[in-house]
C-alpha cells in the first residue's frame, strides 16, 4: 500500500554548494529507484540548530514529502545513517489531514509567487 511521508534531513553546514547537490540528489535518487513518487521538495537553506550536533551550530535543512511504500522507509533511513554528511533526519507517515494540510499551504505559497 502507497502511503504519503515527509522527511526532513539536516546536512553538515561545511558543504559547498555543490556538495549539498549532489547529497540531495543521493537521497532523491534513492527514492525515486525505490519506486517513490516525489510531491513536493523544499531547500530550506542554511539554518542555526536549535542545539549543538557534532560541535556545529547550524545545518543545511531539506525536506521531500513522497508517496511511497512503507518498506523504502527503512532503505532511506539506512542511507541516512551511513551518509556523514547527515547530522539529522526525521521521516514520519502523514494520515490524509497532514496531507491535506500540506497541499493547502503548497497552493497558497503558489497564489502568492503569481501575484
Amino acid at each position: 500500500m502507497v502511503n504519503h511521508y515527509e522527511t526532513v534531513f539536516i546536512a553538515t553546514p561545511v558543504l559547498s554548494e555543490i556538495q549539498m547537490k549532489e547529497t540531495v540528489e543521493k537521497f532523491l535518487g534513492i527514492l525515486k529507484n525505490g519506486g517513490a513518487k516525489i510531491v513536493h521538495e523544499e531547500n530550506w537553506g542554511l539554518k542555526k540548530l536549535a542545539y549543538p550536533i557534532q560541535k556545529k551550530s547550524t545545518g543545511f535543512y531539506y525536506l521531500v514529502e513522497f508517496a511511497a511504500e512503507g518498506e523504502l522507509i527503512r532503505k532511506l533511513e539506512t542511507e541516512y545513517r551511513r551518509d556523514e554528511r547527515i547530522i539529522r533526519f526525521l521521516t514520519f507517515k502523514m494520515d490524509k489531514y497532514a496531507v491535506e494540510y500540506s497541499t493547502k499551504k503548497r497552493n497558497k505559497k503558489e497564489v502568492k509567487a503569481e501575484e
